[in-house]
């Protein structure tokens, strides 16, 4: 079988057990989001022993600290990710649901409903723990699944998407509503994103770079965002410990993932009581700053900032700072060299607070709060199948609910339109 009749045999396979998908119950699916729960649990040895198998390669695909990292998976973090198929089940079921009515004064009830957007082709790079949550929230949106991880997981996602299937068989479900594309040649990815009849939606989550290939190329809706250019606001009525420990968080706790902060910007009437301290406790947890002339000042040993370092995603221990003269410095920084993904203000003035989320235009905007809350499980969506920067559908972290679409059910006793 050649590449594109492999693929298209994907598209056909899922398209077919999308119909089954659309229409099967919320119980149904809920007891394999448990089933498999259990057996991601059970079966945790023989997921970690495929997992060592491909960091072991991890060199030889040239992987950095921060990536290998995203590979890794330990007994801890297959546990957290069968939790969170578990909360995925405990979540109201979003086919069905009734997102509208009216009844029309010729007594039709005009009803809007939440139904599956169909097949989902989904490709992602490095981190083997977002196959188990990508497959739970299209299954339980009522859709089929097409994975594509990367030639570094490869392994690690065949072990979990055989699982995955063993427990659909074990439910009465369709195992082809989760597929796994096995082949390593990249123009698979061209291939799939060629077949707009069978696939209706196409998620990245990776490096820019895949996601501009994906968009360039796809020829069925993209939901993407290309960066994680999160900043860090420390406004001059701000605690200034609280500030630290938020900083500290965002930039350290994992610095490789798209919440993780870039850039901080602080308001000239703090900057020297905060900078100094902060900066230390930042070169304590291995990170370099690049600064503004007055960052650097403050701050003797950090390095002089450039244009490209403001824009940055570093996805690594590396943070740009800079002094702003008040918040309209900031909200202008921001909006020249943000990504629109996710930005937080410290300040303990509310009239602050409510212009910074009112005037910055990403996809979430925290007060007082971590970057690294934009995340579906911290929103209470209980995973996340990615973070959308696009302002068309869905915007932000997406759960069940952005995995859907929606008809218009009209109930009727005979009407007819004069």
């Amino acid at each position: 079988m050649n590449l594109s009749t492999y693929c298209d045999d994907l598209g056909r396979r899922a398209r077919a057990a999308s119909r089954i998908l659309a229409t099967a119950l919320g119980e149904r699916k809920n007891r394999w989001l448990a089933h498999a729960a259990q057996a991601l649990e059970t079966r945790a040895a023989e997921i970690v022993t495929a997992n060592r198998q491909d960091l072991a390669a991890a060199e030889q695909h040239q992987l950095n600290a921060a990536q290998a990292d995203r590979l890794r998976l330990t007994p801890e973090r297959i546990g957290a990710a069968a939790a969170g198929l578990r909360a995925i089940a405990a979540l109201p079921d979003p086919v069905g649901k009734v997102l509208d009515s009216n009844v029309r004064p010729n007594g039709l009830q005009v009803l809007k409903i939440g139904v599956p957007l169909g097949v989902i082709f989904f490709i992602y790079e490095s981190r083997p723990n977002v196959t188990i949550d990508a497959a739970g929230l299209c299954v339980k949106s009522g859709n089929a699944v097409i994975l594509r991880g990367g030639k570094e997981a490869l392994g690690s996602n065949t072990a979990l998407h055989a699982i995955l299937q063993d427990s659909l068989r074990a439910c009465e479900l369709p195992a082809d509503a989760v597929q796994l594309v096995t082949t390593a040649d990249r123009e698979a990815v061209g291939e799939l994103l060629k077949l707009n009849q069978w696939i209706d939606l196409a998620i990245p989550r990776g490096g820019e770079g895949l996601i501009r290939r994906v968009a360039g190329e796809a020829t069925m809706p993209v939901l993407k965002h290309y960066q994680g250019n999160c900043h860090v606001v420390v406004d001059r009525a701000a605690d200034l410990e609280m500030a630290e420990r938020i900083l500290v968080n965002a930039k350290c706790q994992r610095p490789g993932v798209c919440n993780a902060a870039e850039s901080l910007l602080v308001h000239r009437d703090v900057a020297a009581a905060f900078l100094p301290k902060a900066a230390a406790t930042l070169r304590a947890n291995g990170v370099e700053l690049r600064g503004c002339p007055e960052t650097c000042r403050l701050v003797p040993d950090a390095r002089q900032a450039t244009e490209a370092d403001h824009a940055a995603e570093f996805l690594d221990l590396i943070i740009s700072v800079k002094v702003v003269r008040d918040l309209d410095d900031a909200i202008e920084h921001i909006t020249r060299y943000g990504s629109q993904h996710t930005e937080t203000i410290v300040t303990n003035d509310l009239a602050t607070a409510q212009r910074f989320t009112a005037a910055v235009d990403s996809s979430a905007v925290l007060v007082n709060a971590s970057t690294r809350f934009n995340d579906g499980y911290e929103f209470g969506l209980g995973a996340e199948i990615g973070i959308s920067t696009d302002k068309f559908h869905a915007r932000g972290p997406c759960g069940l609910h952005e995995l859907c679409s929606y008809k218009y059910v009209v109930w009727g006793n005979g009407q007819i339109r004069e």
